[in-house]
């Protein structure tokens, strides 16, 4: 790490004890720019709407053309630290004038929430943070939260052709928020989500104070390995542990429409999908082009070409692999292919931190625990055609990943569900109307698949946030609790309340707070 890591805290606490925030009368601005450390001025990681570049800063990681509009309330200055110290004055300072902190590391937040908010907000923009070191011999890596899942596969891959890491397909994603929040991706089911992963992390508490697994202690830790860490503190970086992948991976991907069999095809592949060996990954896309329904079946097996064809025609023939589908390749190459590069794309392109483009998006999440009969299959195809626009994507679970106590990480959705299924929608037109008329879309299919999905609560994923879930408007009033217990239970179900208690004890004042935070426990009127 960059930082030793008590000394910097002390040398810190220390200045501000010497030069206390007592004044009544300064605003924001200048309690940051009065107690900054002076061998590490703040003034040049503040960027305000009259700074030339404030708005090219403030749309760099900006992921959803939902949260540009003219109309969108922009934040009233955005903090980019490249010191510790920058970090632990901005929540000091924020806390003495009750600002409200946004927390960036990404921008892949699909509702906005690290970037936009309804009341006055700044923003805290970690995209400075994203030194990587990885230790082949420990087998282990140290990533900053401001580093994208594109740049730790290439160090990754850049020291090891044996060594992988199990997070998310796309490449420019930051990793704060992906493990803040579980993260999975297409080796799950053999070593586990994202955050199963993560054996150590560094995090400023509310007072300022930098902390370690060992002194934030294991509630703690437990709570910002997927439960929102934007919730507890801000965190500066993960340890992660690596995992062994084969010099060769074999990939495929293949298309089926309507008429290639298609409805018995999707109905064998929830019977199997998470069943089969667990080095397979098999994600199952469902879109509509020309009026007609139409799958994608994307894998990663980490295996060769033979075994996976073995493998495929005894649990899932109906798919019809054949070997000209497969494809062996070095494991790094197959992050390329499945974020759909071309072939022959040069390694460096994961070190691009901006998306191949950006779009109006909404996404929506499910959980499927009973597979579909054929004629429900049917319904939803049938649903799909009719609204054109929105797609379907039934991500596999069993494995490694479901052998997991569901209470070992604040993520509880593990044994019992066959997928996660992701719905999306994306637009290009400009305008509140286009909006709406796409959102009524997504929502029109989400409510169609009720009767199939997952139910007392009908659970959701937090990676996949959706506002339609519930809102906090007032963080901090009587209703907190209950309003936080609407969306709480569907992302946290049974870990909700020990998420809260956590919050209660290391927030009491609930500083660290969005529209979709963990709440604090009601306090004595």
């Amino acid at each position: 790490m960059r930082f030793p890591l008590y000394f910097l805290t002390i040398f810190f606490l220390c200045i501000i004890a010497r030069t206390p925030l007592c004044s009544c009368n300064d605003t924001i601005l200048e309690c940051l720019n009065n107690h900054s450390n002076p061998s590490h001025p703040i003034s040049s990681a503040i960027y305000t709407p009259n700074n030339s570049s404030f708005s090219l800063v403030l749309r760099e990681y900006l992921r959803n053309l939902r949260f540009n509009e003219s109309n969108t309330k922009k934040p009233l200055f955005i903090v980019t630290p490249t010191h510790i110290s920058h970090i632990q004055l901005s929540i000091l300072c924020a806390n003495k004038h009750d600002l409200q902190m946004k927390i960036r590391s990404g921008g892949h937040d699909f509702e906005g929430v690290s970037y936009v908010s309804d009341v006055p907000f700044f923003i805290l923009d970690m995209f400075n943070f994203r030194s990587i070191n990885v230790s082949i011999e420990d087998e282990t890596a140290w990533i900053e939260v401001g580093a994208t899942s594109g740049e730790v596969y290439y160090l990754i891959a850049n020291k090891s052709n044996v060594h992988g890491f199990p997070a998310g397909v796309c490449t420019t994603i930051g990793m704060g928020g992906h493990i803040g929040g579980g993260g999975y991706g297409n080796m799950m089911r053999k070593y586990g989500l994202t955050v199963d992963n993560v054996i150590d992390a560094k995090l400023i508490d509310v007072k300022g104070n930098l902390l370690d697994r060992k002194s934030m202690g294991e509630d703690l830790f437990w709570a910002i390995t997927g439960g929102g860490a934007y919730s507890f503190g801000v965190v500066l970086s993960y340890k992660i542990k690596l995992v062994r992948v084969p010099p060769k991976v074999t990939v495929f991907r293949v298309t089926r429409t309507y008429d290639q069999n298609l409805t018995n095809i999707v109905y064998r592949h929830q019977r199997v999908s998470n069943h089969l060996d667990n080095n397979l990954f098999i994600r199952l896309t469902l879109g509509v082009a020309n009026k007609t329904i139409s799958a994608t079946f994307n894998s990663l097996f980490l295996g060769d070409s033979k075994t996976l064809l073995s493998t495929m025609n005894e649990s899932f023939p109906e798919l019809g692999l054949n070997q000209e589908d497969c494809t062996e390749m070095a494991w790094i190459e197959s992050v390329l292919f499945y974020t759909n590069f071309p072939a022959k794309t040069p390694l460096g392109t994961l070190l691009n931190r901006q998306p191949q483009g950006l779009n109006y998006i909404k996404i929506k999440s499910d959980y499927l625990q009973t597979p579909m009969p054929k004629e429900c299959i049917e319904f939803i195809f049938k649903k799909m055609v009719e609204l054109e626009r929105v797609a379907l994507a039934f991500n596999p679970y069993g494995g490694s990943m479901a052998e997991i106590p569901s209470t070992a990480k604040p993520f509880p959705h593990r044994s019992g569900n066959i997928a996660m299924i992701q719905y999306a929608i994306s637009w290009l037109d400009e305008g509140e109307k286009a909006t709406e008329r796409n959102l009524g879309l997504i929502r029109q299919l989400y409510e169609h698949m009720n009767p199939f999905v997952s139910e007392n609560p009908r659970a959701a994923f937090l990676n996949y946030r959706d506002l339609d879930l519930g809102i906090k408007h007032n963080n901090n009033g009587p209703q907190s609790y209950s309003k936080g217990m609407e969306y709480g239970l569907k992302y946290f179900k049974e870990n909700f309340d020990r998420l809260v208690k956590i919050k209660s004890k290391v927030d009491p004042q609930n500083f660290f707070r969005n529209e979709q935070n963990i709440s604090i426990f009601p306090q004595p009127s």
